[in-house]
């Protein structure tokens, strides 16, 4: 097909060269040889006509790439992007051993791990304690994931932030990942304290207006203690789980499960018309080929 087929009219052109070079009658010269017998000359006129027809069949081609040829792509395959958000506890409790150094480096190490293998999504990092601080926006690069321990750990001693407050948090970060239309939405949250602003049922409700936008959250409880009811009932209550690692080993493990869990979906997309130039291109480099080296001597000459 084409996407201006109105400028195929034009074929009618070549057609009419077509058929003038093969039904005139005039110009013809006879050349007397000594010795020759007398011939029909189908052969040579047969020649002569077909090299004549050259240049009407490379302007059918022209005008036939004028038209703009087309042809139907196979379906292209997308992955679905998912926004995840992970929110980090930095409060002073996060400075306490974990494996070979403290829960929030564990955190963190395992995180940028996690990121390796969940290229094409977004990905946003929040930091929180008794305030929550948004450190890297929404990005499919995550690589200012990798500079943000050195300046937001627990080991600063940020002002504002040497409690827990997880509930506000949570609800900044829903605020962040609301702000993006496209894509699926999962929420990431790394703790080993305990907040008060889920008290009295505070956690049901904040985990309905998680579900309600489409965010489903994870809780990676990072101490040796397991989680508290509410923060289970956060997690579970959007479609999502509740982990409890006990070393290093096994927070690793608990993205991984994150992952498997939470497969990206593979988008089946339509098929499109695209540009199909090449074999008429093609067609047209063969025929201008052959014109060239009719212009050799394969032409009609009357003299």
């Amino acid at each position: 097909m084409f996407a201006r087929p109105w400028l195929l009219l034009l074929l009618a052109l070549p057609l009419l060269q077509l058929a003038w070079v093969w039904q005139r009658r005039g110009g013809r010269v006879v050349l007397p040889y000594d010795g020759g017998g007398p011939g029909r000359g189908w052969f040579v006129r047969g020649a002569l006509g077909v090299a004549e027809s050259l240049p009407a069949l490379l302007l059918a081609v022209a005008v036939m790439l004028l038209a703009l040829p087309q042809e139907l792509a196979a379906p292209k395959q997308k992955r679905a992007l998912t926004n995840i958000q992970f929110c980090v506890d930095i409060s002073g409790s996060m400075t306490l051993p974990f494996g070979s150094g403290n829960r929030f480096d564990a955190a963190m190490a395992a995180i940028n791990e996690f990121l390796d293998y969940r290229k094409g999504d977004s990905f946003g990092l929040t930091f929180f304690g008794n305030n929550y601080l948004h450190w890297v926006p929404l990005t499919s690069d995550p690589s200012a994931f990798r500079c943000a321990a050195p300046f937001m750990g627990p080991d600063n001693n940020v002002p504002g932030f040497g409690g827990t407050e997880i509930g506000k948090a949570v609800l900044g970060c829903r605020e962040v990942l609301t702000s993006r239309a496209e894509g699926g939405r999962m929420l990431i949250l790394i703790t080993d304290g305990w907040s008060s602003d889920l008290d009295n049922g505070a956690e049901i409700d904040i985990a309905k207006r998680l579900k309600r936008d489409g965010i489903t959250l994870f809780a990676v409880n990072i101490q040796d203690m397991e989680a508290r009811g509410e923060i289970v009932n956060l997690a579970r209550l959007t479609g999502g789980e509740v982990f409890n690692p006990g070393d290093t080993q096994a927070l690793r493990r608990v993205f991984q499960s994150i992952d498997e869990m939470t497969k990206a979906q593979i988008e089946q997309g339509i098929a499109e018309q695209v540009d199909w130039f090449f074999p008429f291109c093609l067609a047209g480099l063969v025929v201008l080929g052959l014109w060239a080296l009719a212009q050799l001597g394969l032409r009609y000459t009357p003299w």
